[in-house]
């Protein structure tokens, strides 16, 4: 078969590698740079700073689609003249159009890192660990005009490794999109026998999760050391957690959790600092021990020293 591939970062290269050791032959690729920075500025990055997609597709020879969009018309005729059987998306920003949907000879297929119909939405590493899920996995199904809806034609499971020294969501992206390589492969077989059943998704089992807010990445010391310690594993290493203080807010380093030996059981309360290091209670009756306190903001080398010394107070309710 004859396979298009769409995508960026780790499941776009893991699905070019399952794809060619399944002996199909991709015809092009379109990589996420084309899309989110400006032609200008992408010739001379590719020149002198060419980022790890580029690089890994010229490693492998591979043909590159030029465009600026998906459904844009220099999408539409670089599929048609290369006429393929399948289109593959993993990871991607954009929506895709029904014309462009149904470009395709089967189908375009989209590698989604969740265990659909749960976990639809742009951010499944992060809410699976943050909601304490057992596992997770990778689901292959054929995309409509709405956002991980269609069919499924493959799933495979994956366990998530709860607790303080579980997964991060960096570790379990790697864990997908490695499954990711090997469960193409096994797909696009089954395809070429004709194998497969798509199975239409459960409305009544679907969960949806929007993109991670303002609101999901605040620590909430009302919560237990797990619950906290599952945000901060989540978030990592993309995006700090961050305290809620005053009319501020604080960036989160590390985190450490203690037990609570202390008269004080209300959760959220600061119980002492020393120079960047808070010690804060939680709802379980714990300590969590804030290290490399910064205050928000472009200027926060300047400012949180003072601020911590003079603004934060043994006594303080983090809120």
């Amino acid at each position: 078969m004859k396979i298009v591939i769409v995508g960026y970062d780790k499941m776009f290269s893991s699905l070019i590698l399952g794809t060619l050791e399944s002996q199909n032959k991709i015809v092009g690729v379109f990589r996420h740079e084309r899309v989110s920075i400006p032609p200008f500025l992408l010739f001379f990055k590719d020149i002198f700073a060419p980022g790890k997609d580029l690089s890994f597709l010229k490693s492998y020879n591979l043909r590159e689609i030029k465009a600026r969009s998906v459904n844009s018309n220099a999408f539409r005729r670089e599929i048609l003249k290369l006429n393929p059987d399948i289109i593959l998306v993993g990871s991607w920003s954009e929506k895709f159009k029904k014309p462009i949907i149904d470009l395709p000879k089967i189908g375009t297929i989209n590698c989604h890192p969740s265990l659909l119909p749960k976990y639809r939405g742009p951010n499944p590493y992060m809410r699976v660990i943050m909601n304490g899920e057992k596992e997770t996995g990778v689901t292959f199904h054929l995309m409509d005009e709405n956002l991980d809806t269609g069919p499924i034609l493959l799933q495979k499971k994956i366990d998530i490794v709860q607790g303080f020294d579980g997964d991060t969501g960096e570790t379990l992206k790697n864990k997908c999109c490695n499954l990711a390589k090997s469960a193409v492969c096994e797909l696009l077989t089954s395809l070429n026998d004709d194998m497969i059943i798509p199975i239409n998704q459960s409305k009544k089992e679907a969960t949806y999760y929007p993109q991670i807010s303002e609101k999901d990445i605040l620590i909430d010391f009302s919560k237990s050391a797990f619950q906290i310690n599952a945000l901060i594993r989540a978030l990592t290493p993309w995006q700090p957690a961050y305290i809620a203080h005053k009319n501020t807010f604080l960036k989160a380093g590390k985190i450490k959790f203690l037990e609570n030996r202390t008269r004080i059981k209300q959760p959220a309360v600061i119980l002492k600092k020393k120079g960047d290091i808070l010690w804060i209670t939680t709802g379980d009756n714990k300590i969590a021990k804030v290290c490399k306190v910064k205050l928000f903001g472009r200027f926060s080398f300047l400012f949180t020293p003072f601020y911590l010394r003079f603004c934060v107070k043994a006594g303080d309710v983090c809120k």
